[in-house]
C-alpha cells in the first residue's frame, strides 16, 4: 500500500521527476505575482463521480516542496466521492500550492481514474470465482501509481515486472522452439518458487502447455467456447487466465466458462481520468 512511509520510500524520486518536469527553473507565473511568503488556503473539489486514490501522494508533492504544507483530507483512499464534493483542504506558503497544484492534480486524477474504472469492471465479477489482473501496460515510470490504483479499485496485480515471474509468450516460444522447449528451459532456470505461466492460443497449445507442467495457462485471444474447453481440458490441474477480448458485454459468458483469473490492460492504459480541481485559493492570516 502507498501509505505515508511506502510513499517516501518508494515514491519520492518518482514524485521529484514529475515536480522537475513542471518545473525546470523555476515558476515564472507565481513568482511574477508572489514576491515571498504569503499563508494561503485551497479546496480539493471532486468534479464527477469516483473512486478517490493517491492522497497520499497527492499530499506528498507539496510536503516534498515545504514539509510545513497541510493537507486536511476529507475522505478516506479507495472511497467513492461525488461530483462538488469538498474532498480535502491544503494550507501553507501559497507559492508552494501554485508549484505543486498540476503535479499533485495529474497524480491524483490517473490514480483516482484507474480505481475507478476497474472498480467498475471487478463489480461485474462479482459473485463468482473469477479475479481480475492488470498487466505491465502502464505508463513509464507510473507503474507504482498505476498498479495501487488497481488494487484499490478492487483488482489485483499480475507479476509487477518481468523479475517478478515467469510467463513465456508467443515469442519465448517461439525463440526456444516450442512450448515443451520453453517450459523445460524454464523450470531448469528458475527459482523452484516461481510458477511458470504459459500463454497459449489453440486447444493444441493447452494441450502441450498442460502436458509440460504449466502451473498457469493463458487463454490468448479464445473465443467463449474454446475457452470453455479449455478448461475443462485442464480439469483444475493448472491455474487459467483469460486474456484478450475481455468487454463488459462478453464478461459474463467469460466467468461461466469457469476460468480463474481475466487480465486486462485497459485498467491502465484505457482508463480516463477522475476530474478533481484545486479552487479557491486565497490568503489566510497568520495566528
Amino acid at each position: 500500500m502507498l501509505d505515508p512511509v511506502s510513499v517516501k520510500l518508494n515514491a519520492d524520486e518518482l514524485i521529484k521527476s514529475a515536480l522537475k518536469e513542471d518545473i525546470s527553473n523555476e515558476d515564472v507565473s507565481t513568482n511574477a505575482v508572489l514576491k515571498g511568503y504569503k499563508k494561503g488556503k485551497a479546496d480539493l473539489i471532486c468534479k464527477q463521480d469516483g473512486v478517490i486514490c493517491g492522497l497520499y501522494v497527492f499530499e506528498r508533492v507539496f510536503k516534498i516542496l515545504d514539509e510545513n504544507a497541510d493537507v486536511k483530507f476529507f475522505v478516506k483512499e479507495g472511497e467513492k466521492v461525488a461530483k462538488s464534493q469538498h474532498i480535502a483542504e491544503i494550507t501553507g506558503d501559497m507559492r508552494v500550492i501554485l508549484q505543486g497544484e498540476r503535479t499533485a492534480l495529474n497524480f491524483l486524477q490517473r490514480m483516482s481514474g484507474i480505481a475507478t474504472y476497474t472498480n467498475a469492471v471487478a463489480s461485474l465479477l462479482a459473485g463468482s470465482k473469477t479475479k481480475l489482473l492488470d498487466t505491465r501496460k502502464t505508463t513509464p515510470n507510473m507503474r507504482i501509481f498505476e498498479k495501487y490504483a488497481v488494487k484499490v479499485g478492487g483488482g489485483n496485480n499480475h507479476r509487477y515486472n518481468l523479475s517478478d515471474g515467469v510467463m513465456l509468450k508467443d515469442n519465448h516460444i517461439g525463440a526456444a522452439g516450442g512450448i515443451k522447449n520453453a517450459v523445460k528451459a524454464a523450470k531448469e532456470y528458475s527459482s523452484f518458487v516461481r510458477k511458470i505461466e504459459v500463454e497459449t492460443e489453440t486447444l493444441a497449445e493447452v494441450k502441450e502447455a498442460l502436458e509440460a507442467g504449466a502451473d498457469i495457462i493463458m487463454l490468448d485471444n479464445m473465443s467463449v467456447e474454446d475457452m470453455t474447453a479449455a478448461v475443462k481440458l485442464i480439469g483444475g490441474r493448472a491455474l487459467t487466465e483469460c486474456s484478450g477480448n475481455v468487454t463488459k458485454e462478453n464478461i459474463s459468458k467469460i466467468i461461466a466458462t469457469g476460468v480463474d483469473y481475466v487480465s486486462s490492460g485497459a485498467l491502465t492504459h484505457s482508463a480516463p481520468i477522475l476530474d478533481v480541481s484545486l479552487k479557491n485559493l486565497h490568503p489566510v492570516e497568520e495566528r
